[in-house]
């Protein structure tokens, strides 16, 4: 089981690149940890992190798909050293900005903007470079290892913010993060570019995005796991805007909140390398893992305790570690070489472009209704959904059942 589990780290490439990509994202998950806990010490309102948050991923909203596209025509590895360079220079900004005394909300809104424009750039590039490390045949247990190092890194990230937002603060919380960049770019600078699998660029011109969106329309498979993915990602995915929440008023401390998303992580490690494990990934195993999602997410929020939320909260990360992993894998096990990035960026459209609408409306029921409904309602949206992709793909068995098979005879006759 652990050999499948991690076949793809046979590979030096993929070996170095993701011990990179985990030291960086450790760093990543620190800043977004510390920057939600600094918007609410300013304001004390969910809906103004919220807002922060769908600052920050609106741009994949707007340009997901054309940067895609971008993707699947250029070096993937060149374009992820530039944006990941760009990056490490925004928390250099951000932790100066802070160290001096000089940041407010109105500059966390631009940052914040600016950073989604590069991350929107980014994400095709460097998940589809990742599909480049592997040979074919490994590139679901590679994405899904992909997931488990950024879902691992969350463990410690949210942790460390924890620790040292309330010693050192946040602005050297964001000067750590723009080191933790030096990671990654070493990482790729140390590849081994003769050993990479580059898939046949895309032609320049035509319609890119609008033959990604054809190949989702005309693949059942394909549709339904996208349908599940924009769903769910709006609604149940905000946990830097309803865990923030749910620490200070249900729990009493809102330095809880990085112990409850490192918690989320352990089980969202543990999602992540399961579905690492599988030969070839299921829309069944996708609807089971939105189902786990929901129920224990419902069962989180009210939670009688502190201590009973963070052992609810490992499997509530099983379940939406294994749901994006899922929805990874199978985009990519449906889709041509030369599609890979297009459809990885529609996949991030769907998962993160969806947070500008999730994360301010979370937060609004955080502050109006309840913390306990900010992560409620969207896990019980998520079982609804769940329910709706069962029906679906029983018609469809049923389809596919009530169409005739031919019999044998003279011109349809089994080969010897």
């Amino acid at each position: 089981m652990a050999s499948q589990t991690f076949r793809s780290l046979r590979e030096r490439n993929a070996r170095i690149f993701f011990l990179g990509l985990a030291l960086s994202n450790v760093g990543t998950w620190l800043q977004l940890t510390a920057m939600s806990t600094l918007v609410y010490s300013i304001t004390g309102k969910a809906t103004d992190v919220g807002l922060t948050i769908a600052t920050q991923f609106l741009p994949t909203l707007l340009l997901g798909a054309w940067a895609g596209a971008l993707a699947d025509r250029v070096d993937r590895r060149r374009m992820t050293l530039i944006t990941q360079s760009l990056l490490g220079a925004q928390a250099v900004l951000l932790a100066v900005l802070d160290l001096t005394n000089v940041i407010n909300l109105p500059i966390i809104y631009v940052l914040s903007l600016v950073v989604g424009v590069i991350n929107a750039l980014d994400n095709p590039a460097r998940r589809g470079f990742v599909t480049e490390l592997v040979d074919p045949v490994d590139i679901a247990n590679a994405m899904s290892l992909n997931t488990a190092v950024m879902t691992g890194s969350r463990i410690f990230g949210p942790a460390l913010a924890a620790a040292l937002t309330s010693t050192i603060g946040t602005g050297w919380c964001f000067a750590i993060n723009a080191v933790s960049f030096g990671a990654i770019l070493v990482s790729l600078f140390a590849i081994d570019t003769s050993a990479l699998r580059p898939a046949v660029r895309a032609e320049r011109g035509g319609t890119p995005v609008r033959d990604a969106l054809r190949l989702v329309g005309s693949n059942r498979r394909l549709l339904i796991v996208f349908a599940l993915l924009t769903v769910v990602s709006t609604v149940a995915f905000n946990y830097n805007v309803s865990l923030v929440r749910l620490a200070d008023q249900r729990f009493g401390d809102s330095d809880h909140f990085g112990w409850l998303l490192a918690a989320v992580s352990v089980g969202s490690l543990l999602g992540a390398l399961r579905t690492a494990a599988m030969q070839v990934v299921s829309v069944r195993f996708l609807v089971l893992n939105t189902v786990l999602l929901g129920v224990f997410g419902v069962a989180t929020a009210w939670a009688p305790g502190i201590v009973a939320a963070l052992a609810l909260s490992i499997p509530l990360g099983f379940g939406g570690a294994a749901f994006i992993s899922a929805s990874n894998a199978i985009s990519q096990q449906e889709c041509p070489p030369e599609m890979r990035s297009r459809i990885l960026a529609l996949v991030a459209v769907a998962f993160l472009g969806s947070t500008p609408i999730g994360a301010p409306l979370t937060g609004w029921i955080g502050d109006h209704v309840s913390a306990e409904w900010s992560l409620g309602y969207g896990s019980l949206v998520s079982i609804a959904a769940a329910g709706f992709a069962v029906l679906v793909l029983a018609g469809l068995a049923r389809s596919r059942a009530s169409i005739p098979v031919p019999v044998a005879n003279e011109t349809t006759r089994t080969p010897a």
